[in-house]
């Protein structure tokens, strides 16, 4: 007996009702947005370990005892150079530098880089503060003896990283970096929260954990802080 085999109906790519579903990413976009927020997250992560740990020790200074190291140093400036430092008016301010020559030997005498450093000028002495990260230093000549006393306050390495997460005192390399540094945070979080989105349907606990990192910082400026 011959059986006739029923045909079967193949659907092609166009046949049949289409189900409405949500438009998708395109893949192209899935994957920068990983490549993106793993390459902000390897430059941020030396900075956000150090920024993390630092803002502890900012939060609790007060209890962190600091026992500062004050060094001195004297030196007699030549007299040749005593009388190139007289040559300056009484009357300079600020925008008056320190002599080329005195410069150099506050540099190759007593290691003391004064470039950039804005001095302060009077009929008796002259003044140059040169703050610093983690501590104090500055150099006074007295301009009529030529004396010369260098003076430098270490407050140890905690004082050190705290000032530099602070931007206190450390020039423009690290202001630069602190800027470079806080755009590849912002792009290493925006990424990490479109990947949120993607993985949210899977993960179901995604956005109560997200929403309470709003939330509970909001409560405590609201209500808590005054």
């Amino acid at each position: 007996m011959d059986m006739q085999s029923t045909p079967q109906k193949v659907c092609g790519p166009g046949s049949g009702p289409r189900r409405p579903g949500k438009r998708r990413i395109p893949a192209f976009w899935v994957r920068q947005f990983h490549t993106w927020h793993w390459m902000s997250s390897a430059i941020c992560l030396a900075g956000m370990i150090l920024f993390a740990v630092t803002g502890i020790t900012l939060n609790h200074a007060g209890s962190i005892e600091a026992d500062p190291r004050v060094e001195t140093q004297e030196y007699a400036l030549p007299a040749p150079l005593l009388d190139t430092l007289a040559a300056v008016p009484e009357s300079a301010g600020p925008e008056t530098a320190v002599p080329a020559p005195v410069a150099e030997w506050l540099d190759d005498t007593a290691g003391v880089d004064i470039s950039g450093r804005t001095p302060e000028w009077s009929d008796i002495e002259l003044y140059v503060p040169l703050a610093q990260p983690g501590g104090d230093s500055w150099v006074l000549i007295d301009r009529a003896s030529g004396e010369v006393v260098h003076e430098t306050t270490d407050r140890g390495w905690i004082a050190y990283l705290n000032d530099l997460h602070k931007g206190r005192d450390t020039g423009t390399a690290w202001s630069w970096f602190i800027d470079i540094f806080a755009a590849a945070c912002v792009i290493f979080s925006l990424t990490g929260l479109l990947l949120l989105q993607l993985h949210a349907k899977k993960r179901r606990s995604t956005w109560p954990i997200a929403g309470a990192g709003v939330l509970i910082p909001l409560f405590l400026l609201v209500f808590l802080i005054h």
